[in-house]
């Protein structure tokens, strides 16, 4: 299909079609996996271009490779991005693009409710080499906004965060940023492109773990950053010199969840939405942490800069750890796993899975409850989630009964 950068063309489409066909071989529908870990020059001198990056092809897959060079081309396409790099994980694009960006005497601000693994880097590792990571509250506007005043080489956002789900304006802050100077870079991994485009909304560089809802199936790791050429090129030198490249393999499976994208997400969070609504109810159920409601807090910034409010939720419930201990191994229809995005329901407390990285004390202090339940909604019929969590509640109600 032609033209896949268009505008005019549906976000359906751009999943099935975007960046494909130039990278396909023998008449072949699909993207070919290309394993092999050199390629033949005949020509030296040509050999030397293509090295040089002056002249298109490849040389060794841990400077590219094309079945990971198709993944590229199909997120870019989906984020609106000149360009974009894929990593071996997400995390890996994460701190590969941080680790780019920042020098010793730099300054990154960002918000506490980031991903565990995301807040190690800004409170563990950055320092180590000089960086100053300044953490804001992550609903507090003018703290943020004070914070990019002071100086600020990177603004690093996650808008919807893990698990919290809070929602932070990224036009608005992104409008600030670029008036100190700053790079703004938006974690978009719950959001995905079908429902969110930083770079539309004033952002420079966007990253996926690609292992979510990009793949969809939990059986490839990858990340992906997409931005502009020039910055796109320096973390893209910082990959294939540091190595942690994308396997082709995993870049074919990513590139075939990507097919289905749109399609899954609508069904997540039409189902995420009737969730959020039957845990309301609940009366052990203390909050519920959906954008999609009305309730919440961020619901008007959401409905502002998202298509639809995704697949992901959590709530807290009465009687912490024991009761989601009691509640969580009666579902029938459910994953207890560390993962998220996936055609599957996946339940699991955020202290083991999002922030297991961190200590108690840790978690405390960025608001992280023992009793915090992540909910990453499937494909399943919506009756049938709501029916087992039903029988879950009624479970955990009977134990709390009985001991009482």
């Amino acid at each position: 299909m032609e033209n896949t950068n268009s505008d005019e063309i549906r976000m359906g489409t751009k999943s099935v079609w975007a960046g494909e066909r130039e990278f396909r071989a023998y008449g072949a529908t699909q993207i070919p996996v290309v394993v092999s870990v050199t390629y033949e020059h005949e020509d030296v001198s040509k050999w030397y271009e293509v090295a040089m990056g002056r002249q298109p092809g490849y040389i060794y897959s841990r400077n590219s490779n094309p079945t990971s060079e198709a993944l590229e081309k199909k997120v870019s396409i989906l984020e609106g991005s000149e360009s974009a790099v894929s990593f071996s994980t997400g995390m890996a694009a994460i701190s590969g693009t941080l680790y780019t960006l920042l020098r010793p005497g730099d300054r990154v601000v960002s918000v506490k409710d980031t991903y565990g693994g995301t807040n190690k880097i800004f409170t563990e590792f950055l320092p180590q080499i000089g960086v100053e990571s300044v953490l804001c509250n992550t609903t507090d506007d003018e703290e943020i906004i004070n914070e990019i005043t002071k100086g600020c080489n990177v603004l690093y956002l996650e808008t919807p965060t893990n698990p919290t789900c809070k929602i932070i304006d990224i036009n608005k802050f992104a409008l600030i940023a670029k008036k100190y100077g700053s790079i703004v870079v938006v974690d978009n991994t719950f959001a995905t492109p079908i429902n969110q485009n930083p770079i539309k909304l004033g952002a420079d560089l966007v990253v996926h773990s690609a292992t979510k809802f990009l793949g969809g199936h939990a059986d490839a790791m990858g990340g992906i950053v997409c931005g502009p050429k020039d910055l796109i090129q320096k973390i893209y030198h910082y990959r294939e010199i540091n190595g942690a490249v994308l396997d082709p393999w995993s870049a074919y499976l990513i590139i075939r969840g990507i097919k289905t994208l749109k399609l899954r997400i609508s069904q997540q969070q039409e189902s995420a939405l009737s969730i959020a609504k039957y845990l309301q109810s609940k009366k052990l159920v203390d909050a519920v942490n959906y954008p999609g409601l009305e309730t919440h807090p961020g619901h008007s910034i959401a409905t502002k800069q998202m298509h639809g409010f995704g697949a992901m939720l959590s709530f807290s419930i009465f009687g912490g750890l024991n009761s989601a201990g009691i509640l969580l191994p009666k579902l029938k229809y459910a994953n207890m796993a560390a993962n998220l995005g996936s055609v599957e329901t996946t339940y699991g407390p955020a202290r083991t899975t999002s922030h297991v990285e961190c200590t108690e004390e840790e978690r405390q202090a960025l608001g992280i409850a023992d009793g915090l339940i992540r909910i990453s909604v499937g494909i399943e019929d919506t009756a049938d989630l709501i029916d087992d969590l039903d029988q879950a509640f009624e479970h955990l109600e009977s134990c709390l009964d009985a001991s009482n």
